[in-house]
């Protein structure tokens, strides 16, 4: 494992109404984007050392309503206006699995990061989201891309969650995906194993500590576990009572060779990583 490898923070902005941690939510009572307080939570997260900015219009967790491409794009298109005049500099990536949203957000910004919880399948069930469509147009604009983890449909809890080995499984399942990306084309691509994404809370952690298996594959690695069912069903607390134990599994991530880390609390995140940069990098 590389200790020198380059860590990056990604700051997550839901412009949603039911994401489960509620101060992550950027959608007004109006049902419209909330742009004030959107600008405001991603200067926050731009000062206290986030380098990428996630941006979210549609909640996947478990049992949310999906909201369709339309409206994904209608919250979508202001807030992404209102960053580019503000954080002109800040990379930006786009949580979606809609190719029509990631074409729109291309003609709209330039380059960015489509992060897809699908890995290019498409949602299972949702009506007109084609899953051959992603990763041929992902290729052909150039983009970096997250591919995630994740089997059946978390939205209306459809999730398979039996493995005979988690780790063994996710792996083969992005060797596969190594193949489908060389053949769209798509040559930057990012790993993502999806923690609480159709696995147990067990599964969960069995992924966490093998880890570092997933750097044999050759790509980035990013973490999502901020606040997640992992942390607050194991311990019977909320979402908003996570952030201890979430930087305990960041660290651990960090230690296992995780290069992202996907966040709600940036500069806890950012603290997190000068820690593990102090002891294990600078005591090795």
């Amino acid at each position: 494992m590389d200790t020198m490898r380059k860590i990056d923070v990604m700051g997550i902005i839901n412009i949603t109404d039911n994401s489960y941690f509620s101060e992550s939510r950027c959608l007004g009572e109006d049902g419209r984007d909330d742009i004030g307080k959107i600008v405001a939570r991603a200067v926050r997260m731009a000062e206290e050392g986030a380098s990428i900015l996630d941006i979210g219009a549609c909640s996947t967790r478990p049992g949310s309503t999906a909201v369709g491409e339309e409206e994904e794009w209608r919250r979508l298109e202001p807030a992404l206006k209102a960053l580019r005049e503000e954080l002109p500099e800040i990379r930006i990536s786009i949580d979606t699995y809609w190719p029509s949203v990631v074409r729109k957000t291309y003609d709209l910004v330039g380059d960015f990061i489509v992060n897809d919880v699908t890995a290019g399948e498409g949602m299972e069930g949702e009506a007109g989201c084609h899953s051959g469509e992603m990763l041929p147009l992902v290729g052909r604009l150039g983009l970096t891309y997250v591919a995630m983890h994740m089997r059946g449909n978390p939205l209306t809890m459809q999730s398979l969650t039996s493995y005979n080995d988690v780790t063994a499984e996710v792996l083969d399942y992005f060797n596969d995906f190594a193949r489908k990306a060389a053949e769209a084309g798509v040559n930057d691509w990012i790993l993502d194993p999806g923690f609480g994404f159709a696995k147990t809370v067990e599964q969960n952690y069995k992924l966490l500590a093998d880890l570092g298996k997933f750097i044999a594959t050759g790509r980035r690695i990013l973490v999502g576990v901020s606040r997640k069912s992992m942390i607050y069903r194991k311990f019977g607390i909320t979402p908003e009572e996570a952030l201890p134990a979430t930087q305990v599994l960041h660290y651990k991530a960090l230690c296992s060779g995780a290069d992202i880390l996907r966040v709600h609390d940036v500069a806890e995140a950012v603290r997190t990583v000068e820690m593990y940069r102090m002891l294990e990098v600078t005591q090795s």
